[in-house]
């Protein structure tokens, strides 16, 4: 039998009460709890905590708090990432970002959906699809990443913009929804 997490990884339906995968995001919400409460003067503490929630933590990582996630787990994230404040990850599937990223505030990105048919939502079910940022990318504040995007390298997403489609690498793209507005000359 294929556990709820397992389905949960492959992008297939799932159910997110499963207790295994509430025992997981408890775990991940008393780490964001521990990380958010912790001070600026705290360096050493705020690395361990963020080292213990993702999978992967570069070098260089700098999350201003507050910060939030599902799992944590399923976030991998390269050297010399940044968020600003107020920034929100559901990760029931994989969250992948490059080298020397900036999130803006408040940015969303969201791998979690739900089915368009009532009766699957109606017994709770959901999927996930995973989200991927390349390298040397910036993310402007409020804007909202959905499930499955692509975002390639170099690329700047405007303040505000619902990312519900890839973007190449390289380019300026922003709006609702987020639409490349020119490629960025080397």
């Amino acid at each position: 039998m294929i556990s709820e997490k397992h389905k949960m990884l492959a992008g297939q339906l799932y159910d997110a009460l499963d207790t295994g995968l509430i025992a997981e995001r408890k775990r991940a919400r008393a780490l964001c709890r521990f990380f958010n409460s912790s001070g600026e003067d705290q360096p050493a503490e705020r690395k361990r905590i963020l080292h213990e929630l993702f999978a992967e933590c570069g070098s260089k990582v700098v999350i201003e708090p507050p910060f939030y996630c599902d799992y944590g787990s399923n976030i991998r994230l390269g050297d010399n990432v940044f968020f600003n404040f107020n920034c929100v990850i559901l990760d029931p599937a994989p969250v992948t970002i490059g080298d020397r990223v900036l999130i803006g505030p408040s940015v969303q990105i969201y791998t979690a959906t739900h089915p368009l048919r009532e009766s699957e939502r109606r017994d709770g079910l959901e999927s996930a699809l995973a989200i991927r940022i390349g390298s040397d990318v910036w993310i402007g504040g409020g804007a909202i990443l959905c499930p499955g995007v692509t975002i390639g390298s170099g690329s700047v997403i405007g303040a505000g913009s619902v990312v519900t489609q890839n973007i190449p690498e390289g380019c300026v793209a922003a709006g609702n929804p987020c639409r490349v507005i020119r490629t960025i000359d080397g």
